[in-house]
């Protein structure tokens, strides 16, 4: 029995080394890539380490799309040598879109970054697309930044705990006042009082439909003129675009349409539409005048065109014809005539007459 056992673990050894040999002549071409293998071994080694101690990635801040400052120069630098080299407008237009997808505006932001002044040079662009895209942007900002002040200016809730909020080191602080924009009454805002200098086409009939423009948005209007302006500019572009000439008629008329509906004291929210970009300018000059209409204006007008169709419903009073009255304008003898009582009962009745020819009415009793 221990002979047998020697033979078996001799050759349990033997089959051993075999296996051995083989795996290192199998291992050789290896061997001479130590760099290889080193490199690899290290590899995993920082994978393991970077798996164990970085935190888990949240999806939401890898897909973030919102632009921090460097990258907001960037586009800003990007737009400038567009402006510059006068790239077409579809470059233009890429760079805006992506600017207003993935900017979220700050009053730091907007201010360290300097991106509005950039944006505000597009306002009056040849192409109405870009102008109008570069209106709706900055409006958009503006309306942004000032929910943002709004919202820091909101007293604090008081805590949980029933823990006042600490008072003023001073006495009862008065709320600041809101700041004026300007201070001219807003009924009577025009380029005068505004001192706007709408002299920018280079041709005198171009320039004076501006001013009309800004003297129709600026009415009854508390934003700034250099806000306004470019609006106005925008407008005329897009209606000398549409007409093809300063010196067309259809061009005259537009314009001095465009400014009476600017003008209507009982429509002001076409005018906080086209100020704030709602409406385009290369919607404006193509909007008919009903659809310039206000809410309430279209309302009253379905409500008494509405009336007018019930009333033309009802049965009217039959007219006879008749040989028997002449006329006294054409001295024709094709009367319509109808009676109807429009005094007492005790008073004979009224004969409404109208002549067949010529439209002539008259009425005797």
């Amino acid at each position: 029995m221990p002979s047998m056992r020697a033979d078996n673990s001799k050759r349990q050894h033997a089959f051993i080394q075999t296996v051995i040999a083989s795996q290192r002549r199998s291992l050789a071409p290896l061997r001479s890539s130590r760099l290889y293998i080193s490199v690899a071994a290290l590899e995993s080694s920082n994978k393991s380490k970077l798996c164990a101690s970085s935190p888990p990635i949240d999806n939401r801040t890898r897909h973030s799309t919102t632009m921090d400052v460097k990258e907001v120069e960037l586009r800003g630098k990007a737009i400038n040598k567009a402006i510059s080299e006068k790239e077409p407008s579809s470059s233009l237009l890429k760079l805006l879109s992506d600017l207003d997808n993935g900017l979220k505006p700050t009053e730091d932001l907007l201010r360290q970054t300097r991106i509005g002044v950039t944006i505000n040079k597009l306002r009056t662009h040849n192409d109405p697309a870009v102008a109008s895209l570069a209106n709706k942007m900055v409006s958009k900002w503006r309306e942004e930044v000032n929910k943002q002040k709004k919202g820091a200016a909101r007293p604090k809730a008081p805590m949980a705990n029933g823990t006042a909020s600490p008072a003023p080191a001073s006495g009862t602080q008065s709320p600041m006042p809101n700041k004026k924009k300007h201070n001219v009454d807003p009924e009577k805002r025009s380029h005068k009082t505004d001192n706007v200098k709408y002299q920018v086409t280079g041709v005198d009939a171009r320039d004076a439909c501006v001013r009309l423009m800004y003297d129709g948005l600026a009415f009854m209007s508390e934003d700034l003129p250099e806000d306004i302006l470019p609006v106005a500019k925008a407008v005329e572009a897009a209606a000398f675009k549409k007409a093809g000439s300063a010196t067309n008629d259809g061009y005259k008329q537009k314009m001095r349409s465009l400014f009476q509906n600017l003008k209507n004291k009982s429509n002001p929210s076409l005018r906080k539409r086209v100020r704030s970009g709602e409406v385009t300018p290369e919607r404006f000059v193509t909007m008919s005048h009903d659809e310039m209409k206000s809410a309430e204006r279209r309302a009253e007008d379905e409500k008494l065109e509405k009336e007018n169709m019930n009333q033309a419903m009802v049965a009217q009073v039959e007219k006879s014809i008749s040989k028997e009255f002449q006329c006294g304008k054409c001295k024709q003898k094709m009367v319509s005539y109808s009676q109807a009582q429009t005094r007492s009962a005790d008073e004979p009745m009224t004969t409404f007459c109208e002549c067949m020819n010529c439209g002539n009415r008259w009425k005797f009793s």
